[in-house]
Formats: structure tokens, C-alpha cells, sequence
């Protein structure tokens, strides 16, 4: 994990809700091999995260920007939820697709996010991540572009019990 990581999850974490003053700056706690933990203040006190980047995406030939997959308490501080954010907008309707162990999970595309199509496949999502090695994510930008990517697996369980100590 990086520095440039970091900065891009501070941006992530400050795109998502109130004006830039009020946000709450990320901090990395620790890395496990591919995925990073954060923590950030709220009102409440401090909430944490896992974090990882894309390791290949595909096609070649266009520009992606930044790609992360990550893993946050949902509001109700009780479950998680995975979550994918681009590096550009989606094609609006679309459906992003998880593969993992040939296990395919369906995320609904917004803006430039997916998540899971059934709130109900969050938790299968997050064991699936626990047990594989890799992910792979396909997508449909706003212009078209069939897209795909590579995600490590590999320090994901790890990273969880980490952030779920500082819940």
C-alpha cells in the first residue's frame, strides 16, 4: 500500500458525503500484503475499512484511472458491505460482475460504485473474498467499454479482523 493509496481513499471517503471541510481525513492503520486497513473519525467516533487496487485491468488501451475494491461497516455499524469504486462513471442500468472460485456475484453500477444487486449476498460476498485468491470484476463504462479488472485476494482476511478490532 502506498501513499498514492492513501490520498485516493481520503479522496473516496470525502467524495461520498458532506463538504470538503467537514471531512474526516483516512488514516492507513496497517497493510496485509495486498489490502490496507483505514480508519477515520465520525461523529460517533472512529470507523474502519479495507482497501485494495486493481492489479490488472483490461483493455489495454484506455485509460482506467484508479480501481478499488473495499469493504466498510454499513451505517448501522453491524454488517459490512463490499463495494467496488472506478476510476469513471458506469454505464448507467448496468451490472458489474464478481467472479470468485466461479462464484458470480452481481453488483449494481451507479455513478462510478457497484454494489451487491441483493443487500442479502453481502455476507457471501465478503466469505467468498475470505476463501479465494483472486477477483475478477467486470464492468461497462459510460462510453461503452467492456472493462476488466484483477484483484488480489491475498490479505483480506487478515485486513477484516484488523478493522473489526477497531469498530
Amino acid at each position: 500500500m502506498s501513499a498514492k493509496l492513501l490520498i485516493l481513499s481520503a479522496l473516496l471517503l470525502g467524495a461520498a458525503s458532506a463538504p470538503l471541510h467537514a471531512q474526516p481525513s483516512p488514516r492507513m492503520i496497517k497493510t496485509f500484503n495486498d489490502w490496507g486497513v483505514y480508519t477515520y473519525r465520525n461523529g460517533s467516533g472512529s470507523n474502519c475499512y479495507v482497501l485494495t487496487m486493481a492489479k490488472d485491468a483490461q483493455p489495454t488501451t484506455v485509460q482506467h484511472g484508479d480501481n478499488f475494491f473495499l469493504i466498510a461497516p454499513k451505517s448501522s455499524g453491524s454488517d459490512l458491505y463490499p463495494q467496488a469504486v472506478m476510476g469513471y462513471d458506469l454505464k448507467e442500468g448496468s451490472q458489474m460482475r464478481a467472479t470468485i472460485n466461479g462464484e458470480v456475484f452481481l453488483l449494481t453500477a451507479r455513478g462510478n460504485g457497484g454494489w451487491t444487486a441483493q443487500e442479502s449476498r453481502d455476507a457471501a460476498l465478503i466469505s467468498a473474498l475470505k476463501s479465494g485468491s483472486s477477483m475478477t470484476l467486470e464492468a461497462v463504462s459510460a462510453r461503452g467499454t467492456q472493462t476488466r479488472y484483477t484483484f488480489s485476494l491475498s490479505g483480506v482476511t487478515a485486513a477484516l479482523a484488523e478493522a473489526d478490532r477497531c469498530r
